[in-house]
């Protein structure tokens, strides 16, 4: 489905090439300062600008259609719509017979019996994240939470000075790479997060493994504690506030926030449409054949994805910290 989120509630709609895109927002607190220039700073943020990324340009301005009246939130359902301007359908035309190796098209046909909207990917499309941005951009309204984020490797890149050369190769061979983005929420509070079914962390993990391209989530020191006994990952509380010495569970206790730094790491795969040819299945030829895309694609994802990550770390704190606030 669409949706998510039990008292912040979301619903995303759109294409990438249709005529718009966006998200409706239900459980928004009434009397919130809606801030337009923080939802079009996060838009910016989402911008191709760096090396690496798509030459594909949105004004991505967002409009709201509904749920604010004099600058603040009514409590009605708030509507964010976003206009897609620059589109080139045609590149898309022969994918349906001959589907990219990675991306959605093939399954994307057989589940919906081929009346998908094949353009651009159509709804699995990293632009539906579009309206994740402005959906966490509300979300910050809310929290009083900080989240930032920042890359942390790109392929075999970690020497963050060095990116622009290291993508530039990648994108001369014709090809893409991955990323790993860093995510974190500081100024926590203790409670957020259920014991079992709607922990913080397994809310994190679904709504990050929602977005597309991911496919590595880590909470603290993640996969990387593999090697540590007990006695060192254990973090040692240091004062009556919970304050803790080290900080390897990210934050979280048994599914509950803690109150020190949620620390996430997400990986982004590499972009599955990429210039070099490829040799795939052609299903209307019913042979294998050299699949030249075209199009215009990221040679690295991750470049810009930072900002979605953060907005979509928002998105799960709004709704967990509205129902925390229930309880109270």
């Amino acid at each position: 489905m669409n949706h998510y989120g039990r008292l912040f509630h979301i619903s995303i709609y759109g294409e990438s090439h249709g005529e718009a895109l966006g998200v409706i927002i239900d459980g928004m607190p009434s009397g919130i300062k809606i801030d337009q220039d923080l939802i079009q700073k996060d838009m910016e943020r989402r911008q191709p600008k760096a090396i690496g990324t798509t030459p594909r340009k949105e004004a991505d301005v967002v409009n709201i259609i509904s749920g604010v009246y004099q600058g603040f939130s009514t409590g009605a359902p708030l509507h964010l719509m976003i206009e897609n301007t620059n589109t080139r359908s045609q590149d898309y035309d022969r994918l349906k017979s001959h589907p990219r190796p990675g991306h959605a098209d093939f399954v994307a046909d057989k589940k919906y019996h081929g009346f998908q909207d094949p353009r651009g990917g159509g709804h699995f499309s990293g632009r539906l994240t579009a309206a994740v941005v402005a959906a966490g951009a509300i979300a910050k309204m809310i929290i009083p939470f900080d989240i930032s984020s920042k890359l942390v490797q790109l392929g075999e890149c970690t020497e963050m000075d060095k990116l622009d050369d290291y993508v530039m190769t990648i994108q001369k061979e014709q090809d893409s790479v991955a990323g790993i983005i860093e995510i974190k929420a500081t100024h926590m509070t203790v409670g957020l997060g259920e014991p079992f079914f709607g922990k913080l962390d397994a809310e994190i993990g679904k709504m990050m493994f929602s977005i597309p391209a991911v496919k590595g989530v880590e909470i603290g020191v993640g996969f990387r504690g593999i090697t540590m006994k007990g006695s060192e990952f254990n973090d040692l509380i240091i004062d009556e506030n919970g304050t803790t010495k080290t900080n390897h569970s990210g934050g979280i206790s048994g599914g509950i926030s803690n109150g020190n730094d949620v620390i996430i790491r997400v990986m982004i795969k590499p972009a599955s449409s990429i210039s070099k040819p490829q040799e795939t299945y052609h299903f209307g030829h019913e042979k294998v054949e050299t699949l030249d895309i075209g199009g215009r694609h990221d040679v690295a994802i991750a470049r810009r994805a930072g900002i979605v990550l953060e907005n979509a770390l928002a998105i799960v704190l709004a709704d967990l910290y509205l129902i925390n606030k229930a309880y109270q």
